[in-house]
């Protein structure tokens, strides 16, 4: 297992898609926290003596609470386009024919899988943890002349630590989906589809219970504090959409994958 851990894992990085598409997320990700970084470090240049601050005009917060939410918060909207890159993973397969080849070398298609998903999980933390050290140094020029040390404490490394949970399963859904899809279009279709209905905001103003049961709501309510935002249910509860949604899409595409030809 471990030999065709490797393999995928080696398989991943010399994907130039991958590498592609990696860099425009991360530039873009640069620019999108890049342009409100001035009016942030303004805010904080502004913490009242008693540690109010006031990001949004006519909103004041507790300066903790708010700067730690908004760390985590800035990484959650760029991992937005983490399931596309993975599902991007798993449709070069089927798109260049390779599947066929490399069940003719590992003719286990449940370990196969085991092995894809473990490689991608891999590679989907170090993106991950990227994402999060990119946020910590934009909120570092911000906050380091006034407490720098935050960004160290243990609530901050809670926060990258939810963050990194919901990146990896959500992510780990896209693939899984793809598979069971056979396409890259396909499923970058249906990830695009389950990220729109929350931020369409749709289903948690009529259907709160239906909203919670949604993947990128369930990492919604995993990661922000519901005394700011409008969540849907609480951190445990998104805790357990999230491991559902990669469980039961990876054994569909377990069972997908070995009832089908290798083509």
């Amino acid at each position: 297992m471990l030999h065709a851990t490797r393999a995928e894992l080696t398989k991943i990085l010399t994907l130039p898609g991958v590498w592609i598409f990696l860099g425009v997320m991360l530039a873009l990700d640069v620019l999108v926290l890049a342009q409100p970084a001035r009016l942030f470090a303004e805010a904080v240049a502004a913490i009242t003596p008693d540690g109010v601050i006031e990001i949004f005009t006519g909103q004041p917060e507790p300066a903790t609470e708010a700067i730690l939410g908004l760390l985590v918060s800035s990484s959650l909207q760029i991992s937005m386009l983490l399931p596309i890159l993975a599902a991007v993973i798993a449709g070069q397969e089927f798109r260049s024919g390779q599947l066929g080849l490399t069940v003719l070398a590992m003719p286990r298609r449940g370990g196969l899988l085991v092995a894809k998903i473990l490689a991608l999980t891999a590679f989907l933390l170090c993106v991950a943890i990227l994402i999060a050290g990119v946020s910590t140094a934009f909120m570092y020029a911000a906050v380091k002349d006034w407490n720098p040390g935050l960004l160290l404490s243990g609530d901050a490394f809670l926060g990258h630590g939810k963050f990194v949970v919901f990146a990896v399963l959500f992510s780990l859904t896209g693939f899984a989906i793809t598979v069971i899809a056979r396409g890259t279009l396909a499923g970058v279709t249906v990830v695009v589809a389950l990220i729109a209905l929350t931020m369409t905001q749709v289903p948690s103003g009529t259907a709160p219970a239906l909203d919670s049961l949604l993947p990128v709501s369930a990492g919604r309510n995993l990661l922000l504090d519901a005394g700011v935002n409008r969540l849907s249910a609480g951190p445990g509860h998104g805790l357990l959409m999230l491991v559902g949604w990669a469980l039961v899409t990876t054994v569909v595409a377990g069972i997908t994958l070995g009832g089908r030809d290798a083509r």
